[in-house]
């Protein structure tokens, strides 16, 4: 008899009463902040990790789980008489952690010789709750009867499907991470210049920029419009920090521009605004496949 684990990280940004709900094990990951070091979903809530944001004097850095610490989760399944494991990770190219899941994978045979544990270790190719969602419906699905297999392919082909569409108010973690120069950042804050900034198949890009507040709702919908064919039959959620009263706004603005509300909100939590700061609004959408040629139909 099969028995399914489902494991991520806490770059998914899946609430703690979804991942109950769906039996979802979420690993947090070690934030420094002024050379202390922090463990997401243990040490503060996001609302209080705006707040440190705010407050420090430099910006927060990341650390990969490493190749030990997956190990020694593999075991403890192996060890729990569980089947199979799904394990999604955070975007391999803004992080090692994915690259340390599949050396774990070659750690665990060695510690645990013949263990019968099926693992996918699988990319998202992106962060937050854009693939937490998925992962989410995955295990419902398979909680609920679905076959392995065939959910997991299911999550796959929207995981890449999917594109972000993201803005942040400040510019000093964007500096940090790399996303815009240290010169366009201090001079973008000073003339209130907001990036449009896009996520697609683990490259971020700057798509806009746009000078005052009032202009970034509006021209991330453009740019979220330009990229499909109708985002009236389009699902989308909307993401957001600190501010709901930009969240909602960007709610009201979609659901005129597209004809429907979001499926749900999602918070970032601290990995992912650790890059982007503490007030970062984001529009994710399951935009068309990035790879076509994996969806052609196969010939008898």
């Amino acid at each position: 008899m099969s028995k399914i684990g489902f494991l991520t990280d806490s770059s998914s940004d899946i609430p703690q009463e979804l991942a109950d709900k769906y039996g979802i094990e979420v690993v947090g990951f070690p934030i420094n902040l002024d050379g202390k070091e922090y463990l997401e979903r243990k040490d503060f809530t996001n609302e209080e990790f705006y707040q440190m944001m705010r407050d420090a004097q430099g910006v927060p850095t990341t650390a990969a789980i490493t190749q030990l610490q997956w190990c020694e989760i593999y075991a403890r399944y192996v060890d729990e008489g569980y089947t199979d494991l799904v394990h999604l990770n955070i975007n391999s190219t803004g992080s090692s952690t994915f690259a340390n899941a599949q050396k774990a994978v070659e750690m665990l045979a060695e510690e645990r010789p013949g263990h019968k544990l099926r693992i996918r270790v699988l990319d998202s190719h992106t962060y937050s709750m854009v693939f937490g969602w998925y992962l989410c419906e995955c295990a419902r699905k398979v909680r609920n009867g679905g076959e392995l297999d065939a959910c997991v392919d299911e999550m796959l082909h929207k995981l890449d499907c999917v594109e972000i569409c993201l803005a942040a108010y400040s510019l000093k973690q964007m500096k940090k991470s790399g996303r815009v120069s240290a010169a366009a950042a201090v001079v973008g804050d000073l003339l209130g210049i907001r990036p449009i900034i896009s996520l697609n198949d683990g490259v971020s890009k700057v798509e806009a920029k746009v000078r005052g507040d009032a202009a970034v709702t509006p021209a991330m919908i453009k740019w979220v419009q330009s990229r499909v064919d109708n985002m009236r039959d389009t699902p989308y959620m909307v993401g957001y920090s600190s501010s709901l009263a930009r969240r909602d706004e960007l709610a009201k603005l979609c659901k005129k521009a597209f004809g429907h509300a979001p499926m749900t909100f999602f918070q970032l939590g601290g990995v992912v605004s650790a890059n982007t700061g503490p007030d970062a609004i984001a529009i994710a959408f399951e935009g068309k496949p990035r790879r076509l040629e994996a969806y052609e139909p196969q010939l008898p």
